[in-house]
Formats: C-alpha cells, structure tokens, sequence
C-alpha cells in the first residue's frame, strides 16, 4: 500500500476500549511481511462490568496481558483450535481491551495466502478474527507483545470518515449481548458476517 503514516503511541490506547474500537478502523497493523488494514473490531470493558469480557471475574493467569499497559497484544485460544488477538486499553491494573474481528490484507497477501491456504479469496483472508490472527501469524509466543515498541506495528492509515463506521451487538456473545461494541466500516467486503450467540447443546 501507499504511506502507512505515522505509528501510533501509547496514548492512542490509554482510553476506554468502546473508544479505542472504533478509532482502530482503517488503522494498519504490521507484523513481518504482511499487513492488515482494519475494518472490524470489538471492544471489550472493565472487570465486574462487561460479562462478556475476558476480565468479568477478575485477574487469572490467562488473561494476565489484559491487566498490563496498555497497546500490547492480548492472544487467546479458543474452541480448542483457534488464535484471537486483541490490543489491551486502559493503565496497567484496569483490564480491558478490543478484539480485532476482520480486516483487508494489504501487504503480504501471498503469505497470508501460503498461511490460509491457496484457495482462500483474498477478502477471506482476514475476515472473522481467528482468520486474522493465521493470517498475520500471530500465536501464543506473540500474547503480550508491545504493538507501540516492538516487533508489531500500528499505523495511522486511511482515516474512516464518520458516517461509515457502523455499531452494533458484538458477534457470538452470550452475555452482554445487547451492548453496541462491535463496530465496521460499512460496506466493506472484509468485515465478517454478524452471527447471535447459539448456546451449545
């Protein structure tokens, strides 16, 4: 792609998460060869307040990342077979941070390609967060990585004018569903398709 722009700072993820989410759209996360511009993301609150978080009951060892500076990646596997990502918010000890649900590779596509398999459609490739984590190559050894300082990048991108960025209930939660933080650019092929919480039989 063109200019990246500037990377950002610390600052841009001392903030709550329901406003980080949607100020992380047409932002360019870099790791290695390739890049993924964003076009989905979840927002996830504090302790005690979001049921759907991963930090609802307090500090564990698995979500430890969560309760760290802010701007760092928080990986987790989940279903027994797939990597998410998400960016911590908020000073150390809060606990809170944004899912990234989906985005357009835009750097790298035939890595990405080669990580997602050769008959992936090139808007498939980061669409749905587990799809973005293969896609960027990011696993347990990356859980806790500084997106400000280290080997993983963020970068200002393409701004989003206003009146595309959508909100609406996050996908596949079971609690908290009713809460707005899930926001996308609207129309964009990339973004994953929106699915309730089905419980398990």
């Amino acid at each position: 792609m063109g200019d990246r722009g500037l990377t950002l700072d610390r600052s841009f993820f001392d903030r709550p998460a329901h406003e980080v989410a949607p100020s992380l759209l047409g932002k360019v996360v870099v790791h290695g060869p390739v890049a993924v511009r964003l076009t989905e993301t979840e927002a996830y609150g504090l302790p005690g307040q979001d049921p759907a978080s991963h930090t609802y009951r307090g500090l564990t060892p698995r979500n430890a990342v969560m309760f760290g500076p802010p701007g760092h990646l928080y990986v987790y596997f989940t279903y027994g077979m797939h990597y998410c990502a998400n960016f911590t918010c908020l000073p150390p000890g809060t606990g809170s941070g944004v899912l990234l649900r989906a985005g357009e590779i835009v750097e790298g596509a035939d890595v990405a390609l080669e990580r997602r398999g050769p008959a992936t459609k090139p808007r498939d490739l980061a669409r749905g967060p587990a799809r973005l984590a293969v896609a960027m190559g990011f696993g347990r050894d990356h859980n806790g990585e500084d997106a400000v300082s280290g080997n993983i990048r963020v970068y200002e991108g393409s701004r989003v004018p206003p009146e595309k960025v959508m909100e609406g209930p996050r996908t596949g939660v079971s609690t908290g569903a009713d809460v707005p933080w899930r926001f996308w650019i609207d129309g964009d092929p990339t973004v994953s398709p929106y699915r309730a919480h089905t419980p398990r039989r």
